[in-house]
């Protein structure tokens, strides 16, 4: 991921970070060790997914972009997207970007590309019950994945990125399906998910670079790795907290670099075992966990409610304290 429209800057920290870990895992034997499930890693089937064509939807070129003031909204809104605590730190509570789901600074196919989301809408959500606009669906990734609050419509900031999605979607077809649009819908596991399975795989494909607590990688101040689990990553009403969305999204872009070397089940397993620690409260929380799950998260997908390790997650800690009440604070003054 680059800062795309700043040009001959110096290194930023996170190619630094990126070339020194990813260097490091060339040099680790990952996919040679032994698969979880007992079979070796090298003869392990890797389950069929929907193939995502060779030409998905390609953006416009960034020398398309006029130098005027709507190109200039454009080039806010990718930083804005790119280094969100920096450009929009007074609405975030936690050290993730835009950037940290939808790779490539929202351009990569099968990382839900803002070139696939923006045609998408107005649109009705299961979620909150009614037809939302696009600045809706921005609004709530800033209350759930970022354990925020969400910008006010007509605030520039929801304004620039709205206007820098749109910019990806040029061409696009309005409300039309398009290959790599959001993540991968996985077929069912062959087994169960596993915890114990999952863990494993963590081990030996990511917790190189997030940290085997799972708490993520920074240098010079700036997230490089984001925090997957923990009081700064995102909170129980994100959709990486469903199971199917963080396992169709860890097949087809982790490890970084290494997108699909996974096989569907180890993708199941590990998407489980991240989802199975605590983390930020859901910010709808009714005061009880068990009416919570009921009304917002009552699906297998879920690990809200449920008891892993004696402990029922999403439970409120110590002296009634959530674990999204230390609250993360931005170390740059926002716009």
């Amino acid at each position: 991921m680059t800062d795309r429209f700043r040009p001959g800057r110096h290194p930023h920290p996170y190619r630094r970070a990126l070339a020194a870990l990813l260097g490091a895992a060339a040099c680790v034997p990952a996919f040679a060790a032994a698969d979880p499930s007992g079979a070796p890693a090298a003869t392990t089937a890797v389950a069929a997914v929907t193939p995502t064509p060779a030409q998905p939807f390609t953006p416009p070129a960034e020398s398309a972009l006029p130098d005027d003031e709507f190109g200039k909204t454009v080039k806010l809104g990718e930083r804005i997207f790119m280094h969100t605590p920096e450009f929009a730190g007074k609405y975030v509570g936690n050290p993730l970007t835009c950037a940290s789901c939808h790779l490539d600074a929202g351009r990569r196919a099968d990382s839900s590309p803002m070139w696939g989301a923006y045609p998408l809408y107005p649109a009705y959500r299961i979620k909150n019950g009614h037809v939302n606009t696009f600045a809706e669906r921005l609004q709530g990734c800033f209350r759930y994945s970022m354990n925020g609050k969400a910008p006010p419509n007509g605030d520039p900031i929801l304004v620039a990125l709205e206007t820098y999605a749109y910019w990806l979607a040029q061409g696009a077809p309005i409300g039309g399906k398009l290959p790599g649009q959001g993540f991968p819908k996985l077929p069912p596991p062959a087994q169960k998910p596993d915890h114990a399975r999952g863990a494993a795989v963590y081990a030996q494909h990511c917790a190189l670079c997030h940290g085997a607590d799972g708490q993520g990688q920074s240098s010079g101040g700036k997230t490089v790795f984001p925090p997957l689990w923990g009081a700064r990553s995102f909170n129980w009403g994100a959709g990486m907290g469903d199971i199917r969305n963080a396992a169709g999204f860890i097949k087809a872009n982790m490890p970084l670099g290494l997108g699909g070397t996974l096989t569907d089940q180890q993708a199941w397993d590990v998407a489980t075992f991240m989802d199975s620690h605590e983390r930020p409260q859901d910010p709808r929380f009714t005061g009880s966990v068990e009416a919570t799950r009921a009304r917002f998260h009552d699906n297998p997908d879920s690990m809200y409610g449920r008891t892993v390790n004696g402990r029922v997650l999403g439970a409120p800690g110590p002296r009634g304290r959530d674990h999204g009440s230390q609250r993360y604070t931005t170390m740059l003054e926002p716009l």
